[in-house]
């Protein structure tokens, strides 16, 4: 299977599992990338099941509104009873790495008011250790250098991803060569340097439930 194959299977077995889930006042959180946009075109079909959703970026919202599913913003939803998003990285823990996107802040925001995340990859984004993907970092633009600074003292090699504004008006460093041995840890250590927004690991709130895209099929894994 390619790819692209592997992403339409989880992204269907994905509709599959939220369908409990649904209801006529239920609002789920949708992700950002193209995994989820997979997932959005298929949960079309749904969307008289449900009242709507609140998405984790600019892109998804539109996306989820050409497809006719109404979007919220997340103050008026509360607390959702699904997220779903994919991961650049996850491990068997069910810890990520996301940010490709640079939709990252939001997806922690959204992903902190679900009841539930359902992570949703294809093989290839399966690792044993964190870091092979560069870490994303949100930062204020007027701390981009020092920020830059202080991750070099913690033996990651920044990149400023030029060009890119998140929809929060922030930029984005890229870090490299940062293989990551306590994900937790290393998220709250990231998130204490002053000028960062957040950064790209999911770890203090991993996944509840991967749907990975295998040659074999779709695997349902829960952190170990």
């Amino acid at each position: 299977m390619t790819q692209d194959e592997l992403k339409d299977a989880v992204a269907t077995a994905a509709i599959d599992d939220i369908k409990p889930l649904l209801g006529h006042d239920a609002i789920i959180g949708v992700g950002t990338g193209s995994t989820a946009n997979r997932f959005i075109d298929r949960l079309a079909a749904l969307r008289d099941n449900f009242k709507g959703a609140v998405a984790s970026s600019d892109v998804t919202a539109k996306r989820l509104r050409d497809h006719g599913i109404e979007v919220f913003e997340l103050n008026e939803a509360g607390t959702l009873p699904v997220y779903i998003d994919g991961a650049d990285e996850i491990n068997s823990r069910l810890e990520m790495i996301k940010g490709g996107g640079a939709a990252l802040t939001r997806e922690k925001i959204v992903a902190a008011c679900a009841e539930r995340f359902f992570c949703i990859a294809d093989s290839s984004k399966w690792v044993t250790q964190l870091g092979t993907f560069p870490l994303p970092v949100e930062v204020i633009p007027m701390a981009r250098s020092y920020v830059a600074r202080e991750l070099v003292k913690l033996g990651a090699d920044p990149v400023y991803r030029q060009g890119v504004v998140t929809d929060n008006g922030n930029q984005i460093i890229d870090c490299y060569d940062f293989m990551i041995d306590d994900p937790i840890a290393m998220e709250a250590r990231l998130n204490a340097i002053v000028g960062i927004v957040t950064n790209g690991l999911f770890a203090a709130r991993g996944a509840d439930r991967l749907l990975l895209g295998t040659e074999t099929g779709v695997e349902r894994i829960m952190p170990n």
